[in-house]
């Protein structure tokens, strides 16, 4: 009998491009030590201003070169996956696991209770039998109203899940499948569920609004009671209710079919013991459904990422379930996508490159860090295990798993591991489960999972995965980036550094690869030096480039060009535009001196003992005019922040810079000695025109406000008049 061929449940290939790119790199760090071979046989040896400015341009352009290296050993070799999901079926068409699905929410006025439901009806509907369904919510607000809109979201699944089953639509969010879906389906049932939807849209917005809920609705069902007991979101019992039990047979849909299981919980909350935030959420929902549901494989996303869809669970279950590699994968990791991003990202949240190319290039050398959300994770490694290769799964085994007590009964027996006091003296938070002491405590738990053994995999279907809502003003995202560069900078200089704990455990090149990641903060020094002071000196007329007209002008302009064509061909490859990429460097240069700025010296402090650790929840809803600006793709400044008060001195700082290199210019023939410098200075204030329009040309609420306009002119004028005199 012929032997039957080994068919994989996926398939890894390697990414185009990668001579083209590995040429490009090469050339550039050939052209590189040119530029050091200059600044050394050129030192100045005149007066001390000119010898300390040299030597600190000298010192930024070998931090950037050491900081492009760690990127290019990133992208030296990547690889994407392809998953065969009808080999699956085949394969493991009635043994397939249960799934935990896990939705995180924290406070229901930044994340509307209304978001949060479309976000888990959007996962309970996933193209997976239902009875192997498990959805849990943690409500990190404690929040009756986020309780109530799950009752609502309980009735309406009756109506919404037969119907996606039916007509096999995508999305399966309602709010974003009425937004962008036309009548494609019978018209009848299609506008009598919209008109279900709008009602129960409607009654959750309105009982948000007032911040209260009725009487007649407070009676209807016993989890209410719970709030009388409650006396704040930060001081309270753990509330835990099943709202459906997968297990009962009368739980089924309007046409007879299974309902996943539906589960409620805000762990419990007292001033006194710290809770940590998210991963504080995600350990109490690990020990809960391990003893409710107990999946082998669970997946968490935040309730602002809905699933786009229905197939992701199948996709990963490729991974996770691959007879010859799927062993020895602890998690699956989806890209972030957003599906409020302009036609130009204004804010570049789309993180394309990172996505597209920078994280394949971890994945090739032993796995992508966990991002926090849109995640599979096998739950034995996320709680501890250690990989050995002698380590295999019997699915079987797994799904023949049962948990014989009543609902009742497990909700109140579950509560103890929701409690503040559980974790004392156990290996939550350091050896099991996400660790504690991070504001990325995602990536510190992905590094000590695969320094445990494991691998994890990236996986980019054609239709995303996750789809969320991306800041919409520019504070939003400089906030939010400097809370992830601040936590990428801690977990470097804590026990955690992927170079000192990932020794001998990953490969040398992954823990390269997590470093730029790591050095995001300290990129703002050789940033600001490079922005701040060759402006400076054209003022002065000291000259810190080459002239023009001789040869040693050509590795600067090699570099600079060279360096940002490939990364305008990369971004276009990568399905942006060209005002995207413009848009791109523009927030590039914005980060660097503010959100990098702030987060490295509040980690410096934090290391001093003058700071605490804090978490910031980034809000998901804005004014209308705010949305009306942000869809002309209108820079939102609109109000005071020491970030701004950064970004416009800068801009000022430039902008005299160049006044004073046109005087030049004109009254002197300074052009062939100072070019290069005024080149860089007119490329700073090209980027910076949106903050000058902000300045001094707009007149909506979204413009500078006139406070930071005033100290910007100040302080450059003040800069300036010093660097002159």
């Amino acid at each position: 009998m012929a032997k039957i061929e080994y068919a994989p449940l996926f398939e890894t290939r390697q990414l185009k491009g990668r001579i083209l790119f590995r040429s490009v790199a090469a050339s550039i760090l050939l052209a590189i030590s040119f530029v050091f071979l200059y600044r050394v046989r050129f030192f100045p040896v005149g007066g001390k201003v000119e010898r300390w400015t040299w030597a600190g341009m000298f010192v930024s352009e070998l931090w950037f070169t050491f900081y492009w290296l760690l990127t290019t050993v990133c992208r030296w070799n990547c690889v994407y996956r392809i998953p065969y999901i009808h080999r699956l079926s085949q394969r493991f068409g009635k043994e397939l696991p249960g799934i935990d699905i896990f939705v995180c929410t924290a406070d229901p006025m930044i994340e509307p209770p209304s978001m949060v439901v479309n976000t888990v009806l959007s996962v309970m509907a996933y193209d997976y039998p239902p009875e192997k369904l498990n959805i849990y919510l943690s409500d990190d607000g404690g929040s009756d109203l986020t309780f109530y809109a799950m009752l609502e979201a309980t009735n309406f699944s009756k109506t919404w899940l037969p119907f996606c089953y039916k007509f096999k639509v995508e999305p399966r969010c309602p709010e974003a499948y009425f937004r962008k879906a036309s009548v494609g389906v019978d018209v009848e049932q299609w506008r009598f569920v919209k008109k279900q939807y709008e009602d129960v849209k409607m009654r959750i917005e309105t009982t948000t609004k007032l911040n209260r809920i009725p009487e007649h609705i407070l009676k209807q069902h016993k989890g209410f009671r719970e709030w009388d007991f409650v006396s704040n979101k930060s001081d309270h019992q753990t509330i835990l209710q099943i709202l459906i039990d997968g297990r009962d047979p009368n739980a089924v849909d309007n046409e007879g079919n299974p309902l996943p299981t539906l589960v409620y919980l805000a762990r419990e909350k007292r001033p006194q013991h710290h809770h940590h935030f998210k991963a504080g959420a995600m350990n109490a929902l690990i020990r809960v459904s391990s003893k409710i549901s107990n999946s082998p494989i669970f997946m968490n996303v935040d309730c602002d990422m809905y699933s786009n869809n229905s197939e992701s669970i199948k996709y990963s279950l490729c991974f996770f379930m691959d007879e010859e590699k799927g062993d020895e994968i602890a998690f699956v990791q989806f890209p972030q996508n957003f599906d409020n991003i302009t036609k130009n990202d204004i804010y570049g949240n789309c993180i394309r490159v990172i996505q597209k190319v920078e994280i394949q290039g971890l994945d090739a050398n032993g796995g992508p860090c966990y991002i926090g959300s849109g995640c599979f994770h096998r739950r034995e490694a996320l709680c501890g295990k250690k990989y050995d290769k002698d380590y295999k799964v019997d699915w079987t085994k797994l799904n023949d798993t049962k948990v014989e007590e009543s609902a009742s009964l497990l909700e109140e027996t579950c509560k103890v591991l929701a409690s503040c006091t559980f974790e004392h003296n156990t290996p939550w938070g350091k050896q099991m489960g996400l660790v504690y002491g991070f504001p990325v405590e995602d990536i510190v738990t992905g590094l000590s999972v695969q320094c445990r053994g494991w691998k994890s995999m990236f996986l980019s279907p054609e239709r995303e995965g996750f789809l969320g809502v991306a800041p919409i003003t520019l504070l939003q995202t400089l906030v939010q980036h400097k809370r992830w560069t601040e936590g990428h900078f801690q977990v470097f200089l804590s026990e955690y550094c992927p170079l000192l704990y990932g020794y001998r455990k990953i490969p040398l090149m992954l823990r390269l690869a997590y470093c730029p990641y790591s050095f995001w903060s300290a990129n703002c020094l050789a940033t600001l030096y490079y922005v701040v002071v060759p402006c400076l000196c054209l003022l002065k007329g000291i000259s810190l480039f080459s002239k023009i007209s001789s040869l040693w002008v050509l590795p600067f302009t090699y570099v600079a060009f060279s360096h940002r064509a490939y990364s305008l061909g990369e971004f276009i490859w990568c399905g942006g535009t060209f005002l995207g990429w413009c848009n791109d460097q523009r927030m590039w240069l914005f980060k660097r001196t503010t959100s990098y700025l702030f987060a490295f010296s509040e980690t410096i402090l934090k290391l001093l003992g003058y700071s605490q650790l804090a978490f910031v929840v980034t809000a998901k809803v804005a004014d209308k005019d705010v949305y009306e600006r942000y869809d002309r793709e209108l820079i939102e400044f609109g109000v005071a922040s020491p970030m701004f008060d950064i970004l416009a001195t800068l801009a000022m700082l430039n902008l005299l810079g160049m006044f004073g290199a046109i005087k030049k210019v004109i009254m002197s023939n300074v052009l062939d000695q100072f070019g290069v410098q005024i080149l860089l200075c007119l490329a700073l204030v090209t980027i910076n025109l949106p903050v000058y329009q902000a300045m001094f040309f707009r007149e909506d609420n979204g413009k500078m406000p006139t406070s930071v306009t005033y100290k910007a002119i100040a302080f450059a004028s003040l800069a300036c008049t010093l660097a002159i005199y």
